[in-house]
């Protein structure tokens, strides 16, 4: 095992993605001794709120929180990313980089246009990043080819267009999520904290965390939790055994 090798990889486009849409399971699985990362594609320099340096410094407070062991940006163009070769290869080497057990992303439907992107750079990086013809190095140094078929998407703005494969219990660290949620003074609002004086957005009214708690609510009710977080498969779950379903 390298030292940046984890268990999980979360890819977000924009710093508080992965901390709105899957950050309880996150929490969750640190706080059980997996190692994490969190990739964000874009410095997210488009926001209607903040600036750049804002973000970084609210990420890497929420990282601490979220329990993930590293945390990086990419900085790809905010808006504009799309999955060209450039911005697959940058992703083929984070892959090697962590070689993860688990990937999380973005759905293949979204309402921002950089969430769709996402998923096509990662589930294509995520491929070639298997072939031993694609050369890339680290620091000067080859990176061994990685590949692996646990991709779980999260939701976002849109629902999925297909039954959530599995929905994971965050009813214990709903609170700390929510605290990760709010390291981002610059986009959500925190009472005292947050500029009054910046313009309106989605998640800077308070009834955004009416609505997040809605969503966790309705999400657990399904499956007998009082909090949950919804996942899509990007391929088909083999177990091993029924036994494991006990």
């Amino acid at each position: 095992m390298n030292e940046f090798e984890v268990d999980l990889l979360a890819f977000g486009s924009h710093p508080d993605d992965v901390e709105i849409a899957c950050g309880g399971s996150i929490i969750k699985f640190a706080q059980e001794g997996a190692r994490v990362a969190i990739v964000d594609m874009s410095l997210g320099e488009l926001g209607t709120r903040g600036t750049v340096q804002d973000r970084q410094r609210e990420a890497e407070e929420a990282r601490k929180i979220l329990g993930a062991k590293f945390r990086e940006n990419l900085e790809l163009p905010d808006g504009f990313t799309f999955p060209t070769r450039e911005t697959i290869n940058k992703v083929i080497k984070v892959i090697r980089k962590y070689r993860p057990k688990i990937v999380l992303l973005s759905p293949p439907f979204e309402r921002h246009p950089d969430h769709e992107s996402l998923n096509q750079i990662v589930r294509k990086a995520m491929f070639l990043s298997g072939l031993r013809k694609i050369v890339t190095e680290e620091n000067g140094i080859p990176q061994d080819p990685w590949r692996i078929r646990k991709m779980y998407c999260y939701m976002q703005s849109y629902p999925f267009q297909e039954k959530a494969s599995f929905y994971v219990d965050i009813t214990d660290v709903y609170q700390a999520k929510l605290e990760a949620i709010r390291c981002y003074i610059s986009q959500v609002y925190v009472e005292g904290k947050s500029n009054p004086n910046e313009p309106t957005t989605r998640l800077s009214r308070p009834e955004f965390f009416d609505e997040l708690e809605a969503r966790a609510r309705y999400f657990g009710t399904l499956v007998g939790f009082k909090y949950a977080e919804a996942f899509l498969s990007v391929e088909p779950i083999g177990i091993a055994s029924l036994s494991k379903l006990l």
